[in-house]
């Protein structure tokens, strides 16, 4: 395999194609923030903001101008989103709305921890950027709430009757793993070696199904596997996505057992999510085989193969697993023949089972500037170190 090519491959896709579909289109200059509902040319199609894709996209304009180059046209463009997050996007307690309209009013409450969790990483990053310490309390303050919430994520907002069938959630956990280490530099280390501590503690221990292999979406308070349609959930994606935050921390701890248990989750988890009649990475799936819930379970969606490049070329690199190397070649092949768009910036974000572009768009609801600009970055830099 030549890396070197390969770098420069996912190089020039993020600095000549994503990053300037998102500068020339998303900037919404008359009312601040950025679109995200945008069609396959880039056209605006819906102008609801939502808060956790305003702060993801703050974060990846300051975490390119922190880490690739010094751009000022970046880092105006991550102020431009975060002056309409501090004057909209919170409810004056840095609790972080989950949607607003294009004004920046309030549509739904602050339901959702992840609007936390990003705004977070975009206040950290912005910090890291140009050292306002106004940017630091903001995401010292909401990373606290967080903490504060970890035990009832959704508060008041839980719609399920307490105590018939508690469960708690993989996500957060997953995301405290990467968050910590986002904004250690505004944290005092023994509360971030706890966090990661109990962070990697959840997410390999208590979600981890040894008899399977593979990491449950949601188990019972105690840690036990539930029988019920959440408790049998498995989110490919989701979990190869943590391995990759669990290796940069078992890089960080020099812990050799860790690395190479979570490259066994990724190919694990690969193997059973892999799709054998059409190739790509099912969207659910149930640990014991049976039906889901989710109706979109055998979609195939951009930022679950995006991650899993990660994971693996990430995996190949710390333990030079073969197995890794092969797996990253496939998805490789898979992703940038369905995903990436031929003839327009930015990649598709649904396709159905077959692999046909299921929504032509190329931002919406849940697809921001994120994953695709991460994911490149991400596999272009392991890609140098293997050169």
């Amino acid at each position: 395999m030549d890396f070197e090519s390969l770098a420069k491959q996912y190089q020039k896709e993020l600095l000549d194609k994503v990053i300037p579909f998102w500068e020339k289109n998303s900037k919404d200059e008359p009312f601040g923030g950025y679109f995200t509902c945008l069609d396959r040319q880039g056209k605006v199609f819906d102008t609801d903001k939502f808060v956790w894709l305003q702060a993801r996209q703050v974060w990846m304009f300051s975490s390119l101008y922190n880490r690739v180059e010094q751009k000022p046209e970046w880092l105006e463009m991550a102020e431009h989103g975060a002056r309409f997050l501090m004057e909209h996007g919170h409810d004056g307690q840095l609790n972080w709305y989950f949607s607003l309209n294009r004004v920046g009013k309030p549509l739904v409450q602050p339901y959702n921890i992840f609007s936390d969790c990003f705004a977070t990483m975009a206040f950290g990053q912005l910090y890291q950027a140009t050292g306002n310490d106004k940017y630091a309390a903001i995401a010292k303050q909401t990373f606290m709430n967080i903490l504060a919430r970890e035990n009832n994520p959704k508060g008041q907002y839980d719609k399920l009757v307490p105590d018939t069938r508690p469960l708690k959630g993989f996500s957060l956990p997953m995301i405290l793993c990467n968050l910590s280490l986002e904004i250690e530099h505004l944290l005092d280390s023994d509360l971030v070696s706890q966090t990661i501590d109990e962070a990697i503690y959840e997410v390999m221990e208590v979600f981890y199904q040894p008899e399977s292999g593979l990491i449950l979406e949601n188990v019972t308070p105690e840690g036990h596997f539930s029988d019920s349609f959440e408790g049998r959930l498995l989110n490919p994606g989701h979990a190869i996505e943590a391995m990759w935050f669990i290796m940069d921390l078992a890089e960080r701890k020099k812990d050799e057992k860790l690395m190479q248990k979570a490259v066994k989750i990724v190919l694990d988890t690969l193997n059973y999510g892999w799709d054998q009649k059409f190739g790509g990475i099912f969207y659910f799936l149930d640990v014991k085989g049976h039906p889901t819930q989710q109706l979109e379970w055998d979609q195939k969606l951009w930022w679950v193969h995006i991650e899993t490049l990660i994971s693996l070329i990430k995996g190949y690199q710390h333990t030079g697993s073969k197995e890794c190397l092969q797996w990253f070649e496939k998805v490789h092949d898979y992703t940038w023949s369905h995903f990436a768009d031929p003839e327009n910036d930015e990649w598709f974000g649904y396709l159905n089972r077959r692999g046909e572009v299921l929504l032509p768009l190329k931002g919406g609801k849940w697809k921001g500037c994120f994953h695709v600009p991460r994911g490149l970055y991400q596999v272009w830099q392991t890609l140098e170190k293997l050169k």
